[in-house]
């Protein structure tokens, strides 16, 4: 046999060994990944308040007094619900933090320290509804996502601190109005293997409240535009 003959035959036989076993390579990189209907994601809620308030007005309020919220972190919870290959539905919500309202101002109201003082707290339950659409193949390691939806805000356990008592002049009540507002996601799924994926989001809220405070039936009053941005860190397991 000359030399080209056994190159002939040595490259069929190649062919004849390597053929299947590149066929059922192939084979398992476009395989589809399993389709689940449902997912249950658990990760923190990282809050930062964009607050914009109108200062407080009513009887005895020196000029330029307001408010300010300090950020909080939270778990946070959802249900997802798979409605098409691009498509999905989200039921999310964090554990109700307690937040913190400061002064923002003066120094002092009369001889009062005011500014940064913690003046009140309050808990949210704030859940949201959103319509999302997943980029990009069912089967990709990287999907981002865009969603948007409505979130409802209810405010509960309202307390006046000590600061906030001394600087209302008295024992105070005070309340916050509920909000129902558009909320906006951006975020990115990294699937890490069979049920669990990996997600990171920004969300967007619109919170606007109106604020009272009662004290011995002195009522003082604001506008309160909380908007929360969001860093939403999670685990996921589809089913």
């Amino acid at each position: 046999m000359n030399i080209r003959n056994s190159i002939t035959v040595s490259l069929l036989l190649v062919s004849t060994l390597v053929g299947p076993a590149s066929f059922a390579v192939d084979a398992v990189m476009t395989a589809s990944s399993p389709v689940f209907d449902n997912e249950i994601r658990a990760g923190m809620y990282f809050v930062t308040y964009n607050v914009k308030a109108d200062d407080l007005s009513g009887p005895y309020v020196p000029p330029g007094v307001n408010l300010d919220v300090n950020n909080v972190s939270t778990p946070y919870f959802a249900y997802i619900r798979r409605l098409s290959p691009h498509w999905v539905a989200q039921l999310a919500a964090g554990i109700p933090p307690k937040t913190e309202t400061v002064g923002k101002g003066p120094a002092t109201v009369g001889s009062v320290p005011f500014d940064g003082q913690v003046v009140s707290t309050a808990r949210w339950f704030s859940p949201s509804l959103l319509l999302t659409y997943v980029f990009l193949d069912e089967s990709s390691v990287l999907r981002p996502y865009l969603g948007a939806g409505i979130n409802y805000t209810k405010f509960y356990d309202l307390q006046s601190t000590p600061a906030g008592d001394a600087a209302n002049g008295g024992p105070t009540a005070v309340s916050l109005t509920s909000s129902v507002g558009p909320v906006v996601s951006l975020g990115l799924r990294w699937h890490l293997m069979d049920h669990w994926n990996f997600y990171a989001s920004y969300d967007y809220a619109v919170v606007n409240s109106d604020y009272t405070g009662n004290t011995a039936g002195v009522i003082r009053r604001t506008s309160v535009k909380f908007n929360p941005s969001t860093l939403v860190v999670s685990v996921g397991y589809a089913f």
